[in-house]
């Protein structure tokens, strides 16, 4: 009953345009996309040839809640598959961004410099955080698919 007032304040406050905070606003369970692979970091590459975006997942982002600061690396920064190339600040934590894949940034997503809640809002598209050209592209193959993934978070968030 709670959650229906809820989903209906929260339609009203849109339709009268009023801001309604992030952690009143009611979720559904997290998308997972098929074409990308999964770190058990809750990290998210897709694969074009031998370059990958990487981000965090919409689970992640979820759980994080409002994003409100990210570390980038430089352009040109080397990494390896499971090491730290940044971070995410949040308003509950500070959790470091893990990289799916080694390989050279090529790219950083200089917008969440001004709008970290990129994030939150597209996690998959506009809220992607690197682009690294892959060193490994058959590191993809220790990553999870999109079915596997999605079985991961229900268990850890049984756990919980």
């Amino acid at each position: 009953m709670a959650c229906s007032r809820l989903m209906w304040a929260t339609r009203a406050a849109s339709y009268l345009r009023i801001s309604v905070p992030f952690t009143l606003r009611v979720r559904g369970f997290s998308s997972v996309l098929k074409d990308l692979k999964y770190a058990d970091s809750h990290e998210w590459v897709k694969v074009d040839g031998i370059s990958a975006t990487i981000g965090i997942t919409d689970h992640a982002q979820d759980h994080l809640g409002d994003v409100v600061y990210v570390e980038l690396p430089e352009v040109g920064a080397s990494m390896s598959q499971g090491s730290s190339f940044g971070a995410v600040e949040s308003v509950k934590a500070t959790s470091d961004i893990y990289s799916p894949v080694s390989g050279k940034v090529i790219g950083v997503n200089e917008e969440l410099n001004s709008s970290p809640g990129l994030i939150n809002a597209s996690p998959y598209e506009n809220g992607w955080i690197i682009k690294v050209e892959m060193s490994d592209k058959d590191e993809t193959n220790k990553l999870m698919g999109s079915d596997q993934y999605s079985k991961f978070c229900e268990e850890e968030d049984a756990k919980h």
